[in-house]
């Protein structure tokens, strides 16, 4: 399994051609306060497969704080194509709506995705506190 690309963004979605558009992909988050809540946001993963790993593949992505403290896990399975060399490798593209998230403090936050048996490092991203304005 190989992570080929990982991002948070306001929306995403694959068109019939098969391309992937991603709208307003972000990296640092702003709140007035903590703990803060983002209304929505989407988590987008693609997924490339190696050679015997087809089949049903178990997924999950966690995304967790600098402590290593899980936040929320996104959890389910992938039915990958078998294909022979001449072709491209088999993907997988994971696209989910959150809504809700609450993060507790401003900080670095990543996801972890776990799928064939491997840990990965996804994409990381910041939620910092809005400077109040003098006035």
């Amino acid at each position: 399994m190989l992570l080929r690309l990982s991002v948070v963004c306001e929306s995403a979605h694959e068109r019939p051609d098969g391309r992937l558009d991603l709208t307003g992909v972000c990296q640092e988050l702003s709140a007035p306060g903590f703990p803060a809540m983002q209304e929505r946001m989407t988590a987008v993963f693609l997924i490339e497969w190696e050679a015997g790993e087809a089949g049903r593949q178990p997924l999950r992505a966690d995304m967790v704080d600098t402590t290593g403290r899980k936040l929320l896990t996104i959890q389910g399975h992938t039915e990958v194509e078998d294909r022979s060399a001449e072709r491209a490798p088999a993907q997988t593209r994971l696209i989910v709506d959150l809504e809700q998230v609450i993060f507790p403090a401003a900080g670095e936050y990543h996801f972890e995705l776990v799928a064939a048996g491997d840990v990965v490092s996804a994409c990381s991203f910041y939620v910092g506190q809005v400077p109040s304005s003098a006035g």
